[in-house]
């Protein structure tokens, strides 16, 4: 496979200060040593440094790209907000939504998040190569159009997506996301639309509370090309692979996509300081290779996956390696010390047979 990988130095110097984890410091509130968002550099950082120190990077076609132009970001934001967000950034920085902090330069460091998507999404459609992975920082998934939360600035996959529909390059799109916290931007985006399927994995009522909903299917023309997967706190290795074949897989093959894009968030693992999930580097091992063969079967392997959340530095470096890795079908793995012990920490057979009837209660609501 030919695998590329977009990445650049300045997206790792987004900052976000003013938290102490998702606390707004103050009053009771003490600042942290570090100062700062869990949404830091240093898992991306760390994860572009594993595939360099293994040799991973050396298979892979690893580039930078141009910045989303305003043109491409209108299509998707208001101008209004784009402005607003623009000169706040000229300023020095400030915060315009929900836990989206940034510094002087942030607008800037948004935009080539988002054109590292665009590019990265752009090479799959034109033939350069196979599949490609963008490690876009700030994140996406949770901004609406006029209003970023949740650590993100820019919808940067959409963002991706009207660029290459508005080039003739799609006409049918689908998202897979399987961050641990629920895609409401991406479904707030697409939810009166049919062109593009909007699937969510994620751990119920973790973020935003209240949002992803297995009732929520979407209204008029995209009623039906919403589908969410509220999983409960626990659901490990087991219970991701079972949700995933029983309604991901199916849903791709009614819908039929040109490309199928991931929203590839680390923040299921069973380290991260922001989820009560048990997911390992397998199980994204697992989940790339299924979601790689949906791709061949139905849109001759067309992938593309967006780097989204993920909070334990030193854990997101190996389930990235091993998505990556899948992708381009490498035989390079990085090994995991922790891997024996993450294993025995797995749900028990009680609780997986509980999730089977969990599933059962969402397939009654779709």
């Amino acid at each position: 496979m030919t695998t590329g990988f977009f990445w650049d130095e300045r997206c790792f110097w987004h900052a976000g200060e003013g938290y102490a984890g998702t606390y707004r410091i103050g009053g009771h509130v003490q600042p942290l040593a570090y100062g700062g968002l869990p949404e830091s550099p240093e898992s991306k950082r760390r994860l572009k440094s594993l595939i360099d120190v293994t040799g991973l990077s050396r298979e892979l076609r690893l580039r930078s790209a141009p910045m989303a132009t305003m043109e491409e970001l209108e299509r998707v934001h208001p101008a209004k907000f784009l402005r607003s967000f623009k000169e706040m950034s000229d300023a020095g920085g400030g915060e315009l939504g929900l836990r989206t902090p940034f510094g002087p330069g942030g607008f800037e460091i948004a935009a080539l998040s988002a054109g590292l998507a665009r590019s990265a999404l752009f090479s799959v459609l034109e033939g350069e190569v196979d599949n490609a992975y963008s490690l876009s920082r700030p994140p996406g998934h949770h901004c609406l159009p006029d209003w970023p939360n949740g650590f993100c600035l820019l919808a940067n996959i959409p963002i991706a997506i009207e660029a290459a529909l508005a080039e003739g390059l799609a006409e049918r799109v689908a998202v897979v996301d399987w961050d641990v916290h629920h895609g409401n931007g991406t479904e707030a985006i697409y939810y009166d639309r049919d062109d593009v399927l909007t699937i969510s994995l994620h751990q119920e009522n973790n973020y935003p509370v209240d949002s992803g909903d297995a009732e929520d299917r979407g209204i008029g023309a995209g009623e039906g090309f919403n589908l969410n997967i509220p999983l409960p706190g626990g659901t490990g290795h087991v219970g991701y692979l079972e949700a995933y074949d029983r309604f991901v897989t199916p849903a791709l093959e009614a819908f039929r996509p040109d490309v199928i894009i991931v929203a590839c968030g680390f923040d299921a693992s069973i380290f991260d300081p922001l989820s009560a999930m048990m997911a390992t580097p397998e199980t994204f091992r697992q989940l790339t290779r299924r979601i790689m063969e949906t791709a061949e079967d139905l849109c001759d392997g067309r992938l593309m996956m967006v780097h989204e959340g993920g909070y334990s530095d030193v854990h997101v470096p190996f389930c990235g390696h091993a998505v990556i890795e899948t992708m381009a079908g490498s035989s390079i793995q990085a090994d995991d010390p922790m891997a024996e012990v993450v294993m025995k920490r797995q749900p028990s057979e009680p609780f997986n047979a509980f999730l089977s009837v969990w599933l059962d209660e969402i397939a009654s609501k779709i």
